[in-house]
């Protein structure tokens, strides 16, 4: 059984190479990506994944409002 993982950071750069380092672990499947905290509570909503990497700090939304949106 796999992980579906989403992956949230402002930064693109950011998210590449946590999607590299994700893609080296057979357990775990990215079910996408979002690059702001608006993005990431609705990805959560609706995808539903088992593990989110998170960054905390983002413009606007941020990551602990992501977490408090979700009711994390």
């Amino acid at each position: 059984m796999s992980l579906r993982a989403l992956i949230v950071d402002d930064e693109p750069v950011a998210r590449r190479g946590i999607l590299r380092l994700v893609k080296q672990e057979a357990d775990i499947e990215v079910v996408g990506e979002c690059g702001d905290g608006a993005a990431a509570i609705a990805a959560i909503g609706a995808l539903a994944p088992d593990l989110v990497f998170l960054d905390v700090q983002m413009p606007e939304v941020d990551g602990f409002a992501v977490i408090e949106a979700v009711g994390g």
